[in-house]
């Protein structure tokens, strides 16, 4: 009659698989810890480090690459970035949401932009409140491409159209009529000069190439090419 094998190699086999799936385990949940601190280490950082520049709180967002991988080269693939607060800049309402590629030396030391794009959405009523208390009302017209201020309380009207010339936005003055008669010059290049300023104020080697007026307001798309990345306020470190 044969001997049957000893139940000891059973239990060692058993317990080897045991013990290779804990460490299987182990390793997974230390991994993906780690990848979650770094995710929120990294968020932290690049919104203390964009966040001054694009005057405006941030919420980021990474793209696929693993960031416990940039811990060790330094590198980030693609950041999304949208604008919180209602505010960007000077411009109330104004909407931004960017995206920064191929990002090289987040180490709390400067680095370097690869690439950017961005698009911008600014509604009229967010328009109206950035011109302040002089402009009662703007209204905007996808097809004749201007917007109409209502100014003094509407009985003066002000038509702009802005433009992007060289990677600069211009906004042209087309009619500025006080009951039938031209409004003061002071008046309208005030008004104008801050409807200007609120659409120049983009960060971080973004530049305008297109505008466009919609029925609900203006709609910017910007880009950008290799850009010095400004170091972390305080002298912070990712």
């Amino acid at each position: 009659m044969s001997t049957p094998p000893p139940p000891a190699r059973t239990v060692s086999r058993r317990t080897l698989v045991i013990a290779v799936t804990v460490v299987a385990v182990l390793l997974a949940t230390v991994l993906v810890a780690g990848e979650a601190i770094a995710r929120h280490t990294y968020s932290r950082c690049i919104s203390s480090q964009f966040e001054k520049d694009m005057g405006s709180k941030i919420d980021v967002r990474f793209g696929y690459k693993p960031l416990l991988v940039t811990w060790l080269d330094g590198k980030v693939s693609r950041v999304s970035v949208d604008s919180e607060g209602g505010k960007f800049g000077p411009a109330v309402g104004m909407v931004v949401h960017a995206t920064f590629n191929d990002i090289e030396g987040i180490d709390g030391t400067k680095g370097v932009i690869g690439s950017s794009s961005a698009d911008v959405t600014w509604d009229n009523d967010g328009i109206r409140q950035t011109l302040g208390g002089l402009v009662s009302g703007v209204h905007s017209s996808a097809g004749s491409g201007m917007l109409t201020l209502d100014v003094l309380g509407g009985i003066a009207k002000l038509q702009v159209k802005p433009q992007v010339t060289n990677g600069v936005v211009h906004v042209e003055t087309m009619s500025a009529q006080l009951l039938g008669m031209g409004l003061p010059t002071d008046l309208v290049s005030g008004i104008v000069d801050v409807f200007t300023q609120s659409l120049q104020s983009y960060p971080l080697g973004l530049q305008p190439k297109t505008i466009t007026v919609t029925d609900n307001g203006i709609a910017v798309k910007l880009a950008g090419g290799r850009t010095e990345l400004p170091a972390a306020q305080n002298g912070g470190s990712c």
